[in-house]
């Protein structure tokens, strides 16, 4: 019998402790199969920080490193600069990267580090009890927003593809969603951009993936699903926001008139 699905070989041999529907699982597995993939694994190495990603260390069979809160990025920015033969990649969640890490990302991505940033938006604190998050939604009910975020007193949530799209520095940003098949598809496409831009030495990759959060959300993993699609999705728009590389590339193709 011929296999066709099996575990990736960057990822251990062990049972994830995600709360069921979280999407920690399928990016995981994503990234997992992508660093397979490009061949890199044994020049890897993977940034989690505090927050629910920080169990990626005990799930990724590559070596991983365990940074402060919010500070993925700069320590990014580090490792590569001293060993630029390695595949360097953040994987950050909401509160990390969007609050405490906001300007660690913003001046990275300014410097157009040749890093890749993987960030899971969920729109709340997941690990810590459901916190209002910098991207928890206007009128979204938290355990600090029972009542739901009032934008006068908290403020707007962060649009982070949108404002790392307006600096230089960075030469691919895109959000995605693993709430469909489809969805997953195209994420796995944008991961792998985002790796193969590093390999390339083109510079700063940012993808944002929406993610279910089903516990903290107080919903069934279906119900959170299509709160993705239907809340999250409208204030998050899924797509690319910035793409030097294919830019650079028709602007070539244009001037060999092969467009």
């Amino acid at each position: 019998m011929h296999k066709v699905f099996s575990r990736p070989s960057s990822l251990k041999d062990k049972p994830f402790r995600y709360c069921p529907g979280c999407s920690h699982g399928v990016l995981h597995r994503i990234v997992a199969e992508t660093i397979d993939l490009l061949g890199v694994r044994d020049r890897t190495i993977g940034i989690a920080p505090v927050g629910c990603a920080v169990f990626a260390y005990d799930y990724f069979d590559i070596d991983m490193i365990e940074v402060p809160h919010g500070r993925p990025p700069a320590i990014a920015t580090g490792m590569k600069r001293s060993r630029p033969e390695a595949i360097i990649f953040s994987y950050q969640g909401d509160g990390d990267l969007a609050a405490i890490g906001t300007a660690e990302i913003v001046h990275a991505a300014a410097r157009g580090e040749n890093i890749t940033v993987i960030f899971v938006n969920n729109g709340n604190y997941g690990m810590t009890g459901g916190q209002m998050a910098p991207t928890t939604l206007p009128g979204q009910k938290t355990t600090t927003t029972p009542g739901g975020r009032d934008v006068r007193l908290a403020g707007n949530p962060l649009r982070m593809c949108e404002m790392l799209a307006t600096l230089d520095g960075p030469v691919y940003i895109e959000r995605v969603s693993v709430d469909s098949p489809r969805n997953v598809q195209n994420a796995t496409k944008a991961i792998q951009r985002a790796f193969k831009n590093q390999i390339e030495g083109r510079g700063f990759s940012f993808v944002e993936a929406l993610s279910m959060c089903p516990t903290d959300w107080g919903l069934t993993p279906k119900q959170a699903i299509e709160w993705v699609r239907n809340s999250m999705m409208k204030y998050y728009p899924l797509g690319v926001y910035k793409d030097i590389g294919s830019a650079q590339r028709a602007k070539g193709q244009e001037h060999t008139g092969q467009v």
